[in-house]
């Protein structure tokens, strides 16, 4: 029974393929009409909000349930959210944490934890039969956890190790580079995965206090997506999670990050066997709930935002330079940041950078012909339709909706809001949301080789990749 149990939860896989397959299929007839499915939210009387959506196509169930517990708490312990998040799943009041592995495998389910910037999420995929079972294992990670000390020594030597190796990879951390020099001491800038010196120093009772002051119903919403009754479901959540504590979440206000600098600056990060330089250039960007979030993610895509785009055809296809060019907008609650990024030959650093900034130069200076932002266009409405056909991608689209403040509107309005942008909107989001002038600069790279060349950029400060931090 236990094998046979197991195999039929592999199929989730094959069905989700199923399922994917069929949308790619429809997407372009959809496009032009695409809408968000039905869906119902509402509160518990413990301030969890909920947001239930039925799809039937399959029979799964997809949860996602995100809490107000990012990286933008850790205070002065970087790598707390994350710590917290991971060792969620070590062991709870009732299961071991081979135990409790043991029953996702039965089932062939997933239960997975982790924290981002702005928040920490529980995810779990499921076969609608065992909903009671992973609504139980959802809960003991979710309200008894005990952070068993042999595990979490395990995990923060595992992360030290992870910590140091991510350092050999420099496009694995210049983005923590680029946020903490755009950004400075600002919570934004923290590190999700943590530095050397702090991970060393959280203890448990550090890890337990943080999730008892942001694992909290009032700061969380718990999205389900998948094959049932909205009735039905709505009991279910009730009866799992309708006693979870109300202590109301610890007050935290975060400030607006000051991003805006009255000079170009350069950050060179050294490294001394580098042979090729790692780039980022940039200033701020929006935040997620925008207005003009359609209209910057059409201009976008000309600029950087897909194969044919502006930086890779010039930088990669016309000039060869790099193997990839692209610009991106990290969008925050409250802000946001943009970047153009790519890497290059050591000795090729220079003339990749000043190409990236003639393209850049093209967009404010010329703008966009009506061929090109019809293309763009036509792109990104394409592609809209595809990023919502999963009960799991369903389910994250709803946790954002409630960690941004945005509604249904977005998808429901999307086609229309594309169409909308013309070459007077184009150009007018160039000039508000795209940097020109007094741009950052993060490189890293061998730094004896390519320091006098980039001085030219702005004020040049340097570190070391050896340093702690960033």
């Amino acid at each position: 029974m236990k094998i046979y149990k197991s195999l039929f939860g592999n199929l989730i896989f094959i069905l989700s393929i199923a399922w994917i397959g069929n949308g790619i299929l429809m997407a372009q007839d959809a496009a032009e009409e695409f809408r968000l499915p039905a869906f119902e939210k509402y509160t518990l009387s413990n301030g969890l909000t909920v947001w239930l959506m039925e799809q039937h196509e399959v029979p799964l169930i997809y949860v996602s349930l995100t809490c107000n517990a990012g990286a933008v708490q850790d205070q002065d312990m970087a790598g707390l959210a994350s710590l917290t998040a991971d060792a969620l799943t070590f062991g709870t009041k009732e299961y071991t944490r081979e135990s409790f592995e043991e029953e996702l495998d039965y089932l062939g389910a997933t239960l997975n934890s982790s924290s981002a910037l702005e928040y920490s999420t529980i995810t779990a995929n499921f076969l609608k039969d065992d909903q009671s079972k992973l609504f139980e294992l959802i809960r003991e990670v979710l309200i008894y956890p005990v952070f068993p000390e042999e595990e979490l020594a395990k995990l923060k030597q595992r992360r030290l190790v992870e910590l140091q190796r991510a350092k050999e990879s420099p496009g694995s951390v210049i983005g923590n580079y680029y946020n903490k020099f755009v950004l400075g001491d600002h919570p934004l800038a923290t590190p999700v995965s943590g530095i050397k010196s702090s991970i060393e120093n959280i203890s448990r009772e550090d890890i337990q206090d943080f999730f008892n002051s942001n694992y909290q119903p009032d700061g969380a919403c718990l999205a389900i997506v998948g094959d049932f009754s909205v009735d039905d479901m709505k009991k279910a959540v009730q009866d799992f999670f309708g006693d979870w504590k109300t202590e109301k979440s610890k007050s935290f206000d975060l400030e607006q990050p000051k991003m805006t600098s009255d000079r170009a600056r350069i950050l060179l990060v050294n490294k001394d066997d580098a042979l090729e330089t790692q780039f980022r250039i940039g200033g701020p960007g929006i935040l997620r709930n925008h207005p003009d979030y359609i209209p910057v993610m059409v201009v976008n895509t000309i600029l950087g935002g897909r194969f044919t785009s502006w930086l890779n055809d010039e930088l990669r296809v016309n000039a060869g330079l790099t193997y990839g060019a692209r610009s991106s907008f990290q969008h925050f609650k409250e802000s946001g940041l943009f970047a153009m990024s790519s890497f290059t030959r050591t000795t090729t650093t220079v003339e990749t950078i000043d190409l990236a900034l003639e393209v850049l130069d093209r967009l404010h200076n010329q703008g966009i012909d009506q061929e090109t932002l019809s293309s763009a266009k036509k792109y990104v409405k394409g592609l809209f339709p595809l990023r919502y056909e999963t009960a799991e991608n369903l389910a994250r689209l709803l946790s954002e909706m409630f960690i941004y403040d945005f509604d249904e509107s977005f998808v429901n309005n999307f086609m229309k809001d594309v169409d909308a942008v013309d070459n007077r909107k184009a150009q007018s989001v160039i000039k508000k949301y795209f940097p020109e002038t007094n741009l950052q600069f993060v490189l890293i790279g061998k730094a004896s080789e390519i320091k006098d060349q980039v001085t030219k950029y702005g004020d040049l400060y340097e570190k070391e990749i050896t340093e702690e931090g960033f």
